[in-house]
């Protein structure tokens, strides 16, 4: 399997209660992997609806040097306009103090669950909605 290949598994639209998702899945990466998911991420992204997009991210085991860290601050500034609501789980793998500055750089709400499966109830769900 390519890296192309892999990387297209890390980043897919699911349909949960009816909606549609983006699941990024950045379990296990390693800085290099992130690095790529994140540009995917962006060109997804900024390709859809302003305002439509619900996105999971799973952190789980992910690499994050201070390079994966500055551009997922720009990819969650870019991607802002165009994301609903989005749900993390994962995050015991990220430095406390890079998901502080994720939230505050971007001046977004991020939430973190504990799993996937309470997240995307979230996304969807009436408690999610702003």
């Amino acid at each position: 399997m390519s890296s192309g290949e892999l990387l297209d598994d890390r980043l897919r639209f699911v349909k949960h209660k009816g909606q549609t998702i983006l699941v990024v899945d950045f379990s296990q990466c390693i800085a290099k992997e992130a690095l790529l998911l994140l540009d995917m991420i962006q060109a997804t992204v900024t390709r859809q609806e302003p305002g439509s997009v619900l996105t999971l991210a799973d952190f789980t085991g992910v690499q994050i040097d201070k390079q994966v860290a500055r551009r997922a601050q720009e990819v969650l500034v870019l991607d802002r306009p165009y994301v609903k609501r989005a749900a993390w789980v994962g995050t015991e793998s990220l430095p406390r103090v890079f998901y502080e500055h994720f939230k505050s750089f971007s001046q977004r709400d991020l939430p973190t669950f504990k799993t996937r499966e309470e997240a995307m109830d979230w996304l969807v769900g009436d408690e999610g909605k702003k």
